[in-house]
């Protein structure tokens, strides 16, 4: 047989040169940051739902008959709205209308008719009963009649009749054609000094001043109480008077 070739020693080999052992440097050990543990979202909670409420009872109603509505129950109460004063019958929240004011003399109904007079809507004049308003018509024409008794008379004695009847609330022409001038505000004939207040003043200030003689003419036509500027002055009105009812007693 055969002997294998011897293998050589490993230890009687040449030993290899062995490298210094330096100590490794260790390297430091750092914390290792943690994570912060947020709470993991659970299933969301709702509040119990509260209790059921019992249910409503019914009343009863009466033992015998029912009520007179015909029904088990009685009829619900009416709700009544909360009073306020000075206004019975009213809505609730409005404020009853005052009432209309009084009117005073000469616009619209007067507050008391005195006994034997009566109240003219048309002319919103307390009047004497049987007395009205004279027209325009005679008006104007005691205008006229007026110039000519004037020019009979001279002037003069057209003026001593007129101071004897001005007295009477009347001038020559009112005479002749049953006119008189009546005051509203005292519910009588004019006085001798209304009357001259009115013809002396109240025709010297239209007879001045041509504008106011014409304005007088236009408030005579138009207004409801057939007034002039002289009449304003004297604070009269013009009225019929044929049978001398309104004529002063002696």
């Amino acid at each position: 047989m055969t002997t294998p070739p011897e293998q050589p020693d490993e230890s009687t080999s040449d030993p290899q040169p062995q490298q210094p052992a330096y100590p490794q440097p260790q390297q430091p050990a750092y914390p290792q940051p943690q994570q912060p543990a947020y709470p993991q979202p659970g299933p969301p909670t709702y509040p119990p739902p509260p209790p059921a409420a019992p249910p409503p009872t019914q009343p009863q109603g009466p033992p015998m008959g029912g009520y007179p509505s015909g029904g088990g129950y009685p009829p619900p109460p009416q709700q009544q709205p909360p009073p306020y004063p000075g206004q019975p019958g009213g809505y609730p929240g409005y404020t009853a209308a005052p009432p209309p004011p009084t009117p005073l003399y000469g616009y619209g109904e007067p507050r008391a008719v005195p006994p034997g007079m009566y109240y003219d809507p048309t002319t919103e004049l307390v009047l004497p009963n049987g007395i009205g308003l004279a027209s325009h018509a005679r008006r104007i024409g005691a205008w006229f009649l007026a110039i000519v008794l004037f020019i009979v008379t001279l002037g003069i004695g057209y003026i001593i009749w007129g101071l004897i009847v001005w007295g009477r609330g009347q001038t020559p022409t009112y005479q002749v054609l049953g006119m008189r001038c009546w005051r509203p505000d005292s519910n009588g004939v004019a006085t001798w000094g209304w009357m001259a207040l009115r013809e002396v003043v109240g025709r010297l200030v239209e007879t001045a001043i041509t504008l106011i003689a014409v304005a007088s003419f236009v408030m005579f036509l138009v207004l409801k109480q057939r007034r002039t500027i002289h009449d304003y002055i004297g604070g009269t009105v013009v009225v019929r008077d044929p049978n001398g009812m309104l004529a002063p007693r002696r």
